[in-house]
């Protein structure tokens, strides 16, 4: 087990959720290397989106596993004295047939785990599982397709695989878990503010706390939309509550590996 707590009291440059050409990244490994050693970055984890039991464009396949696991040591082997690298997934929970805790995982060499709820059942057919995530625009069109535009019901089934993802175990580390509050703002304004929403957000968080996780503060749309995951209104909660928080950039280009940290260690201070 890694010690996170030991990185984060030495050092503000880190980052464990990082996203390459094994998935849905947009440059190779090394190029992430390079760029977190130009920036003085001490340790860095890769975590492509885990495989899963059928197709996805963001996922990374069973087949190329072994590709990134040789890559990854090469290029330890090679850039190893100049920084602390590691080996990990994004794993998605797709209910009690796929997610951290599934035996596959533990053939693996990870040096921890993320886990993460990016799909949820479609309520016109609950074995067709649909990616959540993503651009506002195709959330929309999958809202009317397979989900009959209710919006409360999204959210609720997201929360309630978050929580059973939670209670599954199998990994260290709970990404973005509030993710679906920023498709779900633009489709109806304001309901992260709504008191049933924020009733789900604390049960899950409740949850977190029970299983002893790290807690991401992900910061990979503050850029572009000016918002953490969690909501920054949670922001002293977390504090409080003496949860060990990480700060990641989930980055998917080498440029924004850094990106949005300083502005989240101020909230945080």
């Amino acid at each position: 087990m890694i010690d996170f707590k030991r990185i984060i009291q030495g050092s503000n440059l880190y980052n464990f959720h990082s996203h390459t050409q094994f998935c849905d990244g947009r440059a190779a490994m090394e190029d992430f290397v390079k760029k977190a050693i130009e920036m003085g970055f001490t340790d860095y984890g890769f975590s492509p989106h885990s495989p899963i039991p059928f197709d996805s464009p963001c996922n990374m396949s069973k087949e190329a596993v072994c590709d990134y696991i040789a890559e990854y040591q090469r290029l330890k082997d090679l850039y190893g004295d100049k920084i602390n690298l590691y080996l990990s997934m994004e794993i998605d929970y797709l209910g009690p047939q796929w997610g951290a805790s599934n035996v596959y995982f533990d053939t693996l060499p990870l040096d921890y785990r993320i886990s993460s709820v990016h799909f949820i059942p479609s309520f016109t057919d609950n074995d067709l599982y649909i990616d959540i995530d993503g651009r506002y625009v195709t959330f929309k069109q999958k809202m009317e397709k397979y989900f009959h535009n209710d919006i409360q019901s999204v959210v609720e089934s997201f929360y309630a695989q978050s929580i059973k993802m939670i209670e599954a175990g199998g990994f260290d580390i709970i990404a973005h878990f509030d993710k679906i509050g920023h498709n779900a703002g633009h489709f109806k304004d304001g309901i992260e503010n709504e008191s049933w929403y924020e009733r789900l957000f604390k049960q899950a968080f409740e949850a977190i706390m029970d299983n002893h996780l790290i807690i991401e503060i992900n910061t990979k749309a503050y850029v572009e939309h000016n918002r953490f995951f969690p909501n920054v209104k949670y922001f002293d909660l977390m504090k409080q509550s003496g949860a060990l928080l990480l700060i990641n950039s989930d980055a998917h280009y080498p440029d924004l590996i850094n990106s949005g940290r300083n502005e989240a260690i101020r909230l945080l201070v």
